[in-house]
C-alpha cells in the first residue's frame, strides 16, 4: 500500500502544475464534446484564453498547496472538480481517466519523494540522504533561455514545458534583435519574459545567449534546471557547461513542425507539435470535408481510416492521432471517433485490422417509420420506449454494414429526438438503468452483440429477413 503521508510531495509545484495542465485539457474537451457536464456558469467561458487558464491555475494551486498528504490533495481536487462539473460528469470516461491519471501522478511523486529520503551507508557506516531531482525541486527553480530568432515558442507549448520540469519555471529570458521582430517583443513581455536585445547580424543572439547562460548559476543561485531553446548546434557547448555545474539541462530544438525536448541528463525525449491544434469540433469538420471530397471523387461511402489520415496529414500537416491525443490524452483517432462522435462513423470488420470511416448522415424526418412513432414527443411506458427505439433503428440500419447500429449512436439519436437521455428515460419508467441490459433482457425484438470493441444492436425481424 502506498504511504499516504507525503507532505513534501503534496505541496510539490511540479505535481500541481501537471494536475493543472491535465485539468485544463479535460475542461476544453468536455466543453467541446459534452458542455452539459460543465456547470452553467462555466459553459461559455473561453477556456483557450491564457487569462482564464491562469485564473484557473491560480485557484487550483492555492487549494492544492494546502494539502499535507496525498489523500487530502485528492480530496481537495475532488472539491475543486465539484465546483466546475455536474454530478453526472464524474461517470464520464474523460473525467474517470483524468482522476486515474492524477492518482498515478500523485503516487509516482510520492514514491520519488520517498526515495529522496532513503539512507545510504558509506564506508564509515554513517547515514547520508540521497539527493535527487525531487529533493532539488523543493528549493530550486527552472529558467528558460530562448533564442527567439531561432524558435517560435507559443504560450501553449511553453505551458507544456512547465510539465516537463521538476522545478517551477520562475525566469524566462528571450534573446533577439527586437527591432526586427515586429510586435513579438510586446507579446513576450505580456508573457513575463525578460527581453535582451542584440544587434542585427547572424549568430548575435546565439553569442549573447551563450555568454549569459554560462554564468546563469552565478546570477540565479537557486537555479536547478535550465531549458535551452535553440536549434543551433553551437548551444551544445552551453548545455555541457551547465551540466558540468550540476544543473539539469533540457535541450529544446525544432525539427520541422515539432519541438524536441531532450533531457541531457537522462536522455528522455518529448516531442511536441508547434502547429496550432484545431479544436475538436473543427477537427471533425475537417475530417468530414475530406470524406465528402473523396465521395465525390470515388462515389464510395466507406474509406480506410489510414487513407483519410494520409490525406489529412498532407492537407493540414498534422497527424490525426496527434490531434485526438491532444484533446483526449492516451487515445488514438480510432478510439475517439468510436466513443465520442456520431457525425463520423467507424466500422471495424471482424478479423480485419483496417478500420473504415464514413459520414453519418441524419435521416430525414419524412423518411421515418410509417407508424410515425419517432415523431412522438412523449414516452410513457415500456411499450412506447420499445416502439421509439425500433423506429429509430429502422431509419439508421441502412447506414451501417450488416444492419447493426452502434448502441451509443442509438442512444445519441434518442437523446436528440426526445431531449432526454435513454438511461434517464429508463429511470423515469422504473426500468433497468442500464440501456444494454434493457435491450437484452427486457425486449424481444432486439439483437444485441459485440462487434470488435463496440456493442451494436439490430432488429431480429429485419435481420432474419435479410438472411433469408
Amino acid at each position: 500500500m502506498p504511504n499516504d503521508n507525503l507532505p513534501s510531495s503534496s505541496n510539490d509545484t511540479s505535481l500541481i502544475n501537471k494536475i493543472s495542465y491535465n485539468l485544463h485539457q479535460v475542461i476544453i474537451t468536455i466543453q467541446e464534446q459534452q458542455p452539459e457536464l460543465l456547470l452553467d456558469k462555466y459553459r461559455n467561458i473561453n477556456w483557450h484564453s491564457s487569462r482564464n487558464q491562469s485564473a484557473l491555475s491560480l485557484k487550483l494551486t492555492n487549494l492544492l498547496s494546502q494539502a499535507q498528504d496525498q489523500s487530502t490533495l485528492l480530496q481537495n481536487l475532488q472539491c475543486f472538480l465539484k465546483a466546475l462539473f455536474t454530478p453526472e460528469s464524474f461517470d464520464s470516461p474523460v473525467l474517470i481517466k483524468f482522476l486515474e491519471t492524477i492518482r498515478q501522478l500523485s503516487y509516482s511523486e510520492s514514491e520519488s519523494n520517498k526515495s529522496s529520503h532513503c539512507l545510504e551507508v558509506d564506508s564509515s557506516k554513517k547515514f547520508l540522504p540521497t539527493v535527487t531531482a525531487t529533493s532539488k525541486q523543493q528549493t530550486g527553480i527552472a529558467i528558460l533561455l530562448l533564442d527567439a530568432e531561432n524558435i517560435q515558442l507559443n504560450a501553449e507549448t511553453e505551458k507544456f514545458l512547465t510539465t516537463v520540469c521538476h522545478c517551477p519555471l520562475h525566469v524566462k529570458i528571450a534573446f533577439a534583435n527586437w527591432c526586427s521582430m515586429g510586435k513579438q517583443d510586446f507579446e513576450f513581455h505580456q508573457r513575463s519574459y525578460d527581453l535582451i536585445h542584440v544587434p542585427a547580424g547572424k549568430d548575435n543572439a546565439d553569442g549573447k545567449m551563450i555568454a549569459f547562460g554560462s554564468s546563469i548559476h552565478e546570477r540565479y543561485p537557486q537555479v536547478q534546471e535550465v531549458l535551452v531553446c535553440s536549434s543551433d548546434k553551437v548551444m551544445t557547448n552551453l548545455c555541457n557547461h551547465l551540466q558540468q555545474n550540476g544543473l539539469i539541462v533540457y535541450r529544446v530544438s525544432q525539427q520541422g513542425n515539432h519541438l524536441k525536448i531532450l533531457n541531457s541528463n537522462t536522455g528522455e525525449t518529448h516531442i511536441r507539435s508547434i502547429l496550432e491544434i484545431p479544436d475538436f469540433n473543427k477537427f471533425i469538420k475537417q475530417i468530414q470535408g475530406i470524406i465528402i471530397s473523396e465521395e465525390k471523387t470515388t462515389s464510395n461511402q466507406w474509406f480506410k481510416l489510414s487513407q483519410i489520415a494520409q490525406i489529412y496529414q498532407h492537407k493540414y500537416n498534422l497527424d490525426i492521432n496527434e490531434v485526438t491525443s491532444h484533446h483526449y490524452p492516451g487515445k488514438t483517432a480510432k478510439d475517439v471517433l468510436i466513443k465520442y462522435q456520431s457525425d463520423v462513423v467507424i466500422y471495424q470488420p471482424l478479423e480485419n485490422p483496417e478500420a473504415y470511416v464514413a459520414l453519418f448522415r441524419k435521416p430525414q424526418l419524412n423518411k421515418l417509420n410509417n407508424n410515425n412513432f419517432a415523431l412522438k414527443k412523449e414516452v410513457t411506458s415500456k411499450a412506447d420506449l420499445e416502439k421509439a427505439l425500433v423506429a429509430i433503428i429502422t431509419t439508421l440500419m441502412s447506414k451501417f454494414p450488416n444492419n447493426y447500429v452502434p448502441i451509443e449512436i442509438l442512444s445519441s439519436h434518442f437523446n436528440k429526438q426526445y431531449s432526454l437521455g435513454v438511461n434517464k428515460m429508463l429511470g423515469n419508467l422504473g426500468l433497468s438503468r442500464n440501456f444494454r441490459a434493457f435491450l437484452v433482457n427486457d425486449c424481444n425484438c432486439f439483437d444485441v452483440h459485440r462487434i470488435g470493441d463496440r456493442w451494436q444492436v439490430g432488429l431480429k425481424e429485419a435481420l432474419a429477413t435479410t438472411k433469408n
